[in-house]
């Protein structure tokens, strides 16, 4: 019989993907939903996009490269995590990717047999559970209190290890969807639970140069003794605004940087090698447009929680990324037919938080990754929705 697989079948129905659709059909809807710069990729970058085109015979970029990526990308990325992120690794401890996506799930292949744990944020990012249930893993939830900021507490991680069972705990720093960062001192209480349980951390750190005010990105992996621990994921995506070009990296234990490319050889091969070049002239650039998106980043940042807390829904100042995430308990207890309904009537859209986790469902997660007019909009839309009383 031709079916499609129990595997599949069980695979979450995404709503962002749903909600995002009807948002992009309607041309009246005003969407707080991407997960994406606005920003078009700079012009410099760019620039050299058209270079690498123009040599396409004597640089190969037709052609595959190595499953961990061409040598010149990882030497740049040497120097990136040493300059930026205080990790000191060699290019054979890097591999490369269609984005950090695909490494964090060829690295839960790497690691994770059956009934083996993996501790991880809730709410969190919507991607880790699915990758984790569809190698019939087990995701162990950690809460993420509000009264806290959102950060995770050491403590509760301890209750979820599992000395037979427990493999990964999963990080990600600054937060989608909470923006928060989490601080020095709560990630080296984390490293000491790894170390003492012989845990694997992987740090998921995409919005890692878009951080606000007096907060500062940490990256685990440069603790004294997390060498041998912790696997690092940074993407172009959202410092470069290159999220069309899918390009990520991981650093972290040659051994499982090995058995994770290994796995790659199976979902794509190599990274495409026309992107692999364009990042590592990209990464040259260092910081210089993630701080110019930054500048905006934060005035939009500051207009959308303003006007949220006017409205009463309760939202922290991020601290990182760009995402605010509100709740929504003085209106409505199940977000997502809270989102429907602001789709359906107020015509803005934004994401439940029921897809973030289990303890998601009061929350809702709005971008500014969004032309600060169109917020200023869609926030009226979103008070003038609230006043209705029928609608909600």
């Amino acid at each position: 019989m031709r079916e499609v697989s129990e595997r599949e079948f069980q695979l979450p129905d995404a709503v962002i993907g749903k909600l995002l659709k009807v948002a992009a059909r309607r041309k009246d809807v005003i969407s707080l939903g991407p997960g994406e710069p606005d920003f078009d990729t700079p012009k410099p970058i760019l620039r050299e996009a058209k270079k690498i085109l123009k040599n396409y015979k004597k640089n190969k970029v037709t052609h595959y490269t190595q499953g961990k990526g061409i040598l010149e990308l990882r030497e740049e990325i040497v120097k990136k995590l040493k300059r930026d992120n205080k990790i000191r690794v060699s290019p054979e401890d890097i591999s490369v990717g269609c984005g950090t996506q695909e490494l964090i799930f060829t690295s839960f292949m790497a690691t994770l047999d059956p009934s083996e744990q993996v501790i991880l944020p809730d709410p969190g990012y919507l991607a880790y559970i699915p990758a984790i249930e569809s190698l019939n893993g087990t995701p162990m939830h950690v809460r993420l209190k509000e009264e806290n900021g959102f950060e995770v507490d050491p403590d509760d991680i301890k209750k979820q290890v599992d000395k037979k069972k427990s493999r990964v705990i999963m990080l990600n720093t600054p937060s989608n969807p909470t923006g928060t960062v989490i601080s020095k001192k709560v990630l080296e209480e984390i490293a000491d639970i790894a170390v003492e349980n012989d845990l694997y951390i992987f740090s998921d750190e995409a919005y890692e140069q878009l951080v606000y005010d007096e907060h500062k990105h940490v990256s685990i992996g440069s603790l004294n003794g997390m060498k041998d621990y912790v696997l690092t994921f940074q993407t172009m995506s959202k410092s470069y605004a290159m999220c069309g070009f899918r390009l990520g990296y991981c650093a972290g234990p040659r051994e499982i940087v090995d058995a994770l490319t290994k796995c790659k050889d199976y979902t794509s091969i190599c990274a495409p090698h026309f992107s692999q070049l364009l990042a590592k002239e990209a990464l040259k650039f260092k910081d210089k447009f993630a701080k110019k998106m930054l500048k905006e980043y934060d005035r939009r940042r500051k207009l959308i929680v303003s006007r949220l807390n006017e409205m009463e829904l309760k939202t922290p100042m991020p601290q990182g990324a760009f995402y605010t995430f509100s709740n929504i308990s003085k209106y409505s207890k199940n977000s997502w037919k809270f989102a429907e309904k602001l789709l359906d009537k107020g015509k803005v859209a934004a994401i439940p938080g029921t897809e973030f986790g289990k303890f998601g469902g009061k929350y809702l997660r709005c971008s500014f990754a969004t032309d600060y007019k169109l917020i200023e909009e869609a926030m009226d839309r979103m008070e003038k929705f609230l006043k209705n009383k029928k609608y909600r």
